[in-house]
C-alpha cells in the first residue's frame, strides 16, 4: 500500500471538518459539488486524492474560501507547530510532541493549533523582552551606577536614623548633625529615586541600543547609510568604530573586487573560492558576508579576537544573538581560536531547533615583528542549513548565551539561566554533579 501523503490527509480531513462543523449532510455537499456522497466519503477520509478544481467546487458546495480547504495556506501554521515543538526538549519533563501527527492536528483541531501557535509566539515575545530587561539590568552603566546610589543613600539614611533611635543621650550639636545629614541623605535618595523612575519609564519594551557596537549594528542594518545622516549612530564611539568599519571594507574590496568574487562565487565552497582566486580565507569569508553573492544571500558573520571579544557581529536571519559581551562557548567560533590556520566546518542547532552551517577560520599575526605581539583573530561565516548534515559533519547545540539559553544538559554552562528557574548549584553549572572532594 501506497503512504498517503500529507497534503491529502489535511486536504481530506478539513473537508469532513468543515462539512461536520456546518452540520451538513455528506449527500448534500456531494450533490452540489457533482460527486457521489461515496467518492466525497473516500476523499474525507482521505483514501482518494483530490483535485484543484474538486476543490474549488467542494469549498463553493460549503460556501468557504478555496483557501480553507487547500492545503498551501497551512504549511506556515505546520512551520510554526514545529518550532513549538522544537521547545520542547528544553522544558524538562515533558514527553516529546508526535510531529508525524502535526498535520492531522492542524487539520482536525484549527482553533487548538492556531491557540497552541498564538500562545507560543506570545511566550517567545515575553521570553525577548524578559532578555532585553535582564541585559539592561546587568550592563546598562548609567542603571547600574544609580541603582548603587539608591542603595547608597538608603544604607546612610538607615544608619542615621538608627543611630538617633537608639542613642538616647546624645549631645546637642551631634543631633543637629545627625539631622542635616538625615535631610541631605533623604534628599539625595529622592532625587535619585527620581531620576531612576524617569529612566525605567523610558524603557522601551523592544529594547533599544544604548552600546556603540549596538549602534553599529543597527546602523548596518540600516543599510550602513552615510554616517553624517544616520540616526542610529548616536555617540562618538559609534561613529569612530562605522567609520573604522567602512575603512575595513574598502580595504577588502580592493584586495578581492566585487567582479573577481562574483566569478568564483559559483563553487559554493569557501575554501575552494579561495584557492581559485589565490586569497587568504579569512578575506574570502568577509568578502562573501559583505558582498552577499548568490548562495550567500543570507550569509552572517562573527569575528572575535584573542581574548574571544567579538568585535564583528552580523548574524544570519534567526541566529541567536546576545547583547554585546554575552557569547556561548559552544560556538566554533571560538574552538578556532585553538587551531589556527585550520578551517573547521560544524553544523550548529540553536535551541528552538534551527539549523546553521559554520565555516570557523582563525589567524595570527605579528604586525609589529619578532618584538611584537601575535595576535589572533578568528572568523565564523554563518548560512541557515538547507540540506542535512553530511556524515562527517559535527552537530553541536549551540545558545546565544548562558544566561538567557534554555538548555538544561550543557556541559558548557558557566551560570544559570534565567529562563530555566529549575536549573541551580553545580549541576546547572557543569551539565553534571561535580566529583566528591
Amino acid at each position: 500500500m501506497t503512504q498517503r501523503s500529507a497534503t491529502h490527509v489535511l486536504t481530506g480531513t478539513r473537508i469532513r471538518e468543515r462539512r461536520l462543523a456546518m452540520s451538513r449532510r455528506q449527500a448534500d455537499v456531494a450533490r452540489e459539488a457533482g460527486i457521489s456522497a461515496a467518492y466525497l466519503n473516500l476523499i474525507e477520509h482521505n483514501r482518494r486524492p483530490i483535485g484543484d478544481k474538486l476543490v474549488g467546487r467542494i469549498a463553493a458546495a460549503l460556501d468557504v474560501p478555496v483557501e480553507e480547504l487547500s492545503a498551501g495556506r497551512e504549511e506556515a501554521r505546520l512551520a510554526a507547530l514545529r518550532e513549538a515543538a522544537a521547545q520542547v526538549p528544553a522544558l524538562s519533563g515533558h514527553a516529546m510532541p508526535e510531529l508525524e501527527q502535526a498535520p492531522e492536528f492542524l487539520a482536525r483541531f484549527p482553533g487548538w493549533a492556531g491557540l497552541l501557535i498564538a500562545a507560543t509566539r506570545h511566550a517567545g515575545g515575553l521570553e525577548r523582552q524578559l532578555i532585553d530587561l535582564s541585559d539592561r539590568m546587568t550592563q546598562d552603566p548609567y542603571l547600574l551606577t544609580t541603582l548603587h546610589e539608591v542603595l547608597s543613600a538608603v544604607t546612610s539614611v538607615r544608619s542615621t536614623a538608627s543611630i538617633l533611635a537608639e542613642e538616647g543621650d546624645i549631645p546637642a550639636e551631634w543631633r543637629s548633625r545627625f539631622h542635616a545629614n538625615l535631610s541631605a541623605d533623604s534628599l539625595r535618595l529622592s532625587t535619585t529615586a527620581q531620576s531612576l523612575v524617569a529612566y525605567l519609564d523610558g524603557f522601551e519594551t523592544e529594547g533599544g541600543t544604548f552600546t556603540p557596537q549596538e549602534e553599529v549594528e543597527a546602523w548596518m542594518a540600516a543599510g550602513a547609510p552615510d554616517l553624517s545622516d544616520s540616526a542610529d549612530l548616536a555617540s562618538d564611539a559609534a561613529r569612530v568604530l562605522a567609520r573604522a568599519h567602512l575603512d575595513r571594507l574598502e580595504q577588502d574590496r580592493r584586495r578581492l573586487p566585487d567582479a573577481s568574487l562574483a566569478q568564483a562565487g559559483d563553487l559554493g565552497d569557501p575554501l575552494l573560492i579561495a584557492e581559485r582566486l589565490g586569497a587568504p580565507l579569512d578575506l574570502v569569508l568577509r568578502r562573501l558576508a559583505a558582498l552577499r553573492p548568490p548562495g550567500f544571500e543570507s550569509a552572517g558573520l562573527l569575528i572575535c579576537d584573542g581574548s574571544g571579544a567579538l568585535t564583528l557581529r552580523r548574524p544570519a536571519p534567526d541566529f541567536p544573538l546576545p547583547r554585546p559581551g554575552d557569547a556561548c562557548p559552544l560556538w566554533p567560533l571560538f574552538q578556532a581560536l585553538a587551531t589556527p590556520q585550520v578551517a573547521i566546518s560544524t553544523r550548529v542547532v540553536t535551541p528552538q531547533g534551527q539549523a546553521f552551517d559554520t565555516l570557523s577560520h582563525a589567524t595570527r599575526s605579528q604586525p609589529q615583528g619578532l618584538a611584537g605581539p601575535v595576535l589572533t583573530q578568528a572568523q565564523m561565516l554563518i548560512l541557515p542549513a538547507r540540506e542535512a548534515a553530511p556524515a562527517a559533519t559535527p552537530v553541536i547545540p549551540i545558545g546565544p548565551a548562558c544566561r538567557i539559553c534554555p538548555r538544561g544538559d550543557c556541559l558548557a554552562r558557566r551560570e544559570p539561566s534565567i529562563l530555566a528557574p529549575g536549573l541551580h548549584g553545580p549541576q546547572a553549572l557543569t551539565g553534571r554533579p561535580h566529583p566528591a572532594n
